[in-house]
């Protein structure tokens, strides 16, 4: 018979301070109890799913998975489809389902956990169901930093004014976002003299505001600083399509299709359009030496 599992429950989009103490409870339940640790997510946002809205997210379904096995070895990742089926579920099938095709033995969840159709399950809920079942299960507490509650919609309103270094304290790490090297127009090069890591962010990416940012750029494992642009560049573009563009601060060899991670430091100016390419070349010159100012590098 296959073991059961000690289940975190929620979306967990950023794995941020407050999922992360669901994650280290359905830890610490699978090492007293002999369960399997498992986080349970789904595939798409469900609040976009059924009001048709988008949702910029901090972290897709594969990055999640990605920090779960980093922040905890050993935890598997459910990454569930939400459907229609899942969004008309009443609350009761749904522990059921948890107990029954997803092997549940012990449940975590936040205090203001919604599930089932029409949210109308509870944290409440949930326990008293759970042991109906024979389960166990813990509802943890908000989980606050210098008085402010952890949230995803925290974390996105702090990235959207540029504010990445507090970000970062409310997520316990940078925000990053990862993706394929594309080729840019390498205005950076050419004036740096050093490779430029084009990112195209997907559709559901949530990006920080449009600006510079000092940065680190990850790819093949090797960690390296940058000055990064996130925008639509408009002194040399005219699609109005979001760029991701990081000019390393060191030499490196060819990097374009490798997969890489853009960690956002510290914001160091708003995007604006130049008057000319001139012009855009000497900030460009000026925003890396505040970059290399950041990392110590002069």
């Amino acid at each position: 018979m296959e073991q059961r599992r000690a289940v975190a429950l929620g979306f967990f989009d950023g794995i941020h301070l407050g999922h992360q103490a669901l994650l280290h409870r359905a830890a610490e339940r699978g090492r007293e109890r002999g369960l399997t640790p498992a986080m349970f997510t789904f595939d798409r946002s469900p609040r976009e799913f059924v009001t048709g809205l988008p949702v910029p997210l901090l972290t897709t379904a594969e990055e999640r998975r990605q920090a779960v096995h980093e922040l905890f070895p050993g935890m598997e990742v459910l990454i569930v489809p939400f459907d229609q089926a899942m969004m008309t579920m009443p609350w009761e099938d749904f522990v059921t389902l948890l107990r029954e095709e997803y092997r549940a033995g012990w449940l975590v969840a936040g205090h203001d956990f919604r599930f089932g159709h029409r949210n109308a399950g509870t944290a409440g809920l949930l326990k008293t169901r759970a042991a109906a079942l024979g389960m166990g299960c813990d509802v943890i507490a908000a989980v606050t930093l210098d008085g402010v509650t952890v949230s995803s919609t925290h974390i996105r309103a702090l990235l959207e004014r540029g504010e990445t270094e507090e970000a970062a304290r409310f997520l316990g790490r940078p925000f990053a976002i990862s993706g394929p090297v594309r080729h840019g127009k390498r205005i950076g090069s050419s004036r740096l003299g050093t490779p430029t890591v084009n990112l195209i962010p997907d559709a559901h990416q949530l990006v920080p505001a449009f600006g510079v940012y000092a940065a680190r750029v990850t790819v093949d494992g090797e960690a390296r600083p940058a000055v990064t642009n996130v925008g639509v560049r408009p002194t040399v573009d005219t699609d109005g399509g979001v760029t991701v563009e990081s000019h390393l601060l060191e030499p490196v060899g060819e990097l374009y299709g490798a997969e890489c991670r853009v960690e956002f430091l510290k914001m160091l100016r708003p995007e604006r359009r130049f008057d000319s390419m001139e012009a855009l070349r000497e900030q460009i010159a000026r925003d890396g030496a505040a970059a290399r100012a950041y990392f110590g590098m002069d």
